[in-house]
Order: structure tokens, then C-alpha cells, then sequence
């Protein structure tokens, strides 16, 4: 049975080309380069975008535009592929991942390390891996595909800039492996929950600060309380402990108090935020942060942004917070 997929093209390093200023995209280049991957088994087209970033550029209008691409044009094909810078994969696949709630078609986010114009690039065996994996028809959710994983798009984060193992999901496992035949970890997909009924994006003011000792503590705590901030993510220590200084909490407690949702998560890459685990953690719960549980930054930032983006009341947004509307967190049994 042939699959039909859209293929949208945003930018990247896959598709630059050596100009006398270094490496820049070049329109119509991959594009042409995908050629070579229709069969009779995949046709796909392609929505290459006029203005071809590095991710590094992204904002909410790019996102929205995606969404945008991928709702009205969802009945027609069985698959969806966007070929993404690296920088910021992970974040533009965490806001597709909850701004597409009962999703029931495969979205695969996927870019590369080297351009295809390099003779190592790795974005040969990514594209081959990304469109396979749009075909997969049980796959009802977003993906990342690099270096031969496939990665839930709400738990992936870039790990390394200097290898091909670009991407992984530190608290999760992969979706797929690819050897030379795909091994599809079906017991980890998503099943799909309700109607596909995809969010566009507002002008929302949410933000990550990250906690370091000295100064930048008291700093995190001001920003906090003069923002006025939509949802805040705060980045602590460990298991999500936190110095009580007075400050910090007084920032925490006043943007809470104003519907700010405040989110605490952890700095490390492996386990997750427990209150009461130390007696640490316990401070920044009882002034009004949310444990935050194993969520990535970026799939905390992108949860956020969507849910501020509905008409919710704070309450709701803190509850849906707490909850897994897309595999991104793993919750502890009560």
C-alpha cells in the first residue's frame, strides 16, 4: 500500500550548501536531494519555506506556522515529516507534541550534524529513518529520528554537538531502532486520546531561569515577582532542592499568587523532581511551585507556552501541569 506524507522543510544545516560566507541554506537543494527517496511504496511531497532559518531563530510564528500546515492538511496524507534545525529540534518537537492533542498520524521531526552535501553527513540515514517511520501507521505521535533512534518528541534532548548521537531521551526509552531492519518498540507508543485538535499558539510570556548559587538566586526571585510572567519554569538542584532564600521565595510565592504557574524542575539530565525527598525541595512547594516530576526544559517550556495559549483559568493550567497529556512525564503512583 503506498503511503502519501508531506515533507515541511524550515531550515537546518541538512540542506546548506558551502557559500563564500560558510555553510547557508540554498532553496530548491533538498528539495531536489529527496528525490531520490520516492517509490512506488512512498510518494511524498514537499513544502519547502520561503525563509529558510537556522533553528536558532525559531519563535512562536514558525511554530504556529508548522501547526498550521500540519491541521490543514491533515486529512490528505498519512504522515507528516518537518525537517528541522538541531539547536532548537527538541523545543519545536515538545510544542508540536502538545499543541496536536489526539494526534492519530505520525509527525516525525528530523535534521542533521553534517549538510547532505558533506560526504559523512548523517542526514542521509535520518531522512531515511524519519520517512520510514511517517509510514508507520499505529505511530500516533510526535517523533524525533536521529542516529538511528527514534525518540518520543516530548522527551528528547540535544545531548551532544560534536557526534552524530545527537539526541536521546534521558528518562525514557526510544520508540524505534534502526539496524538493518527497524526494530518498532511498539509497547512504548502512544495511543490517541480524543480528537485531533490542534492549539495555535499566542503571545505568551513564559520563561526558563536556572538557579546557581550567590547571587543569581535572590535575581531569579525579582524576576519572578515584577515579570508578570504567564508560566515560569524554574531549573533547580537534584531532586528539585532549592536554598530558601527569602527572596527566591517571596518571587516564587507573588508570581503564584498573581496566576503565574510556576514549575519546578531539575538541572540533571537523569530522575526527576520529589518533594520531600530532602528537606531542601520543600520550600519552593510551600510558596507555590509545581513539582515539575522528570519533565525536560524544553518540554516544560512548551507545555507552558500551549497551555497559556488556552483559555484556562490558572488552576486549570497548574492541574494540566501536574498531568501527562503527551508521554513527556512520568508520574509517581499516589
Amino acid at each position: 500500500m503506498t503511503r502519501r506524507l508531506l515533507v515541511l522543510y524550515t531550515g537546518g544545516t541538512i540542506g546548506m550548501d558551502h557559500t563564500p560566507d560558510g555553510l547557508a541554506p540554498v532553496p530548491g537543494l533538498l528539495p531536489r536531494l529527496l528525490a531520490r527517496f520516492q517509490s512506488a511504496e512512498l510518494t511524498f511531497d514537499v513544502e519547502e519555506y520561503p525563509e529558510l532559518i537556522d533553528s536558532s531563530a525559531i519563535t512562536p510564528v514558525h511554530w504556529n506556522r508548522i501547526i498550521g500546515d500540519i491541521a490543514s492538511r491533515y486529512d490528505a496524507y498519512d504522515g507528516f515529516v518537518v525537517i528541522h534545525g538541531t539547536d532548537t529540534m527538541a523545543y519545536t518537537a515538545s510544542v508540536l507534541a502538545f499543541a496536536l492533542p489526539g494526534l492519530g498520524k505520525p509527525v516525525v521531526v528530523t535534521g542533521s550534524q553534517l549538510p547532505l552535501v558533506h560526504p559523512r553527513s548523517d542526514g542521509w540515514s535520518n531522512l531515511a529513518d524519519a520517512l520510514e517511520a511517517a509510514c508507520q501507521p499505529d505511530l500516533c505521535e510526535v517523533a524525533i529520528a536521529f542516529d538511528r533512534l527514534l525518540l518520543r518528541g516530548c522527551r528528547a534532548r540535544k545531548l551532544d554537538a560534536a557526534s552524530f548521537a545527537g539526541f536521546d531521551t534521558p528518562n525514557a526509552p526510544p520508540l524505534a531502532r534502526f539496524g538493518i531492519k527497524a526494530e518498532w518498540l511498539r509497547q512504548h507508543w502512544l495511543v490517541p486520546q480524543g480528537p485531533f485538535s490542534p492549539i495555535t499558539l499566542k503571545d505568551v510570556r513564559v520563561a526558563a531561569l536556572f538557579l546557581t548559587p550567590g547571587a543569581g538566586t535572590a535575581l531569579i526571585g525579582q524576576i519572578l515577582a515584577a515579570a508578570r510572567l504567564d508560566g515560569a519554569v524554574l531549573m533547580s538542584y537534584g531532586n528539585g532542592n532549592a536554598p530558601a532564600d527569602a527572596a527566591l521565595l517571596a518571587g516564587v510565592a507573588q508570581a503564584a499568587a498573581s496566576g503565574t504557574v510556576v514549575v519546578n524542575i531539575s538541572q540533571v539530565m537523569h530522575g526527576a523532581v520529589e518533594v520531600g525527598a530532602y528537606a531542601a525541595s520543600q520550600p519552593l512547594a510551600r510558596a507555590g511551585a509545581l513539582a515539575g516530576a522528570d519533565l525536560t526544559p524544553e518540554a516544560a517550556v512548551a507545555k507552558l507556552t500551549v497551555l497559556c495559549s488556552q483559555e484556562l483559568s490558572p488552576e486549570a493550567r497548574r492541574e494540566a501541569m501536574q498531568r501527562a497529556l503527551a508521554g513527556e512525564l512520568t508520574l509517581q503512583p499516589d
